[in-house]
């Protein structure tokens, strides 16, 4: 029985999937399948967060945050301020230039 603690605690980790950082908490969540990969965009206001789901190899990590910079406009409809972007292929965070909303 105590073999089978760490395999049920393995299957409730992976079942939980992406969880944002405190700072997005109530932001819009966002699941996309891009070139294989999963991730998961949240927004909050004109801040963004991507997650990446799934194991990557060592040589694939620069060729997966240029995949997560790709998604923040496509995702967001919002321009990445650039000198903002934090973070690595697992997570990063950054600011956004938002179109403004027009009121008709």
């Amino acid at each position: 029985m105590k073999q089978l603690i760490p395999l049920i605690l393995l299957a409730f980790l992976s079942a939980c999937g992406a969880s944002p950082a405190p700072e997005f908490f109530g932001a819009t969540r966002t699941d996309v399948t891009l070139n294989g990969r999963d991730y998961t965009v949240f927004q909050k206001g004109e801040r963004v967060e991507v997650i990446r789901l799934g194991y990557a190899r060592r040589g694939d990590h620069q060729q997966i945050r240029a995949t997560m910079i790709e998604l923040i406009p496509r995702v967001t409809g919002c321009r990445l301020r650039e000198t903002t972007l934090q973070g690595d292929s697992g997570e990063m965070r950054g600011s956004l230039n938002c179109p403004a909303t027009r009121v008709d």
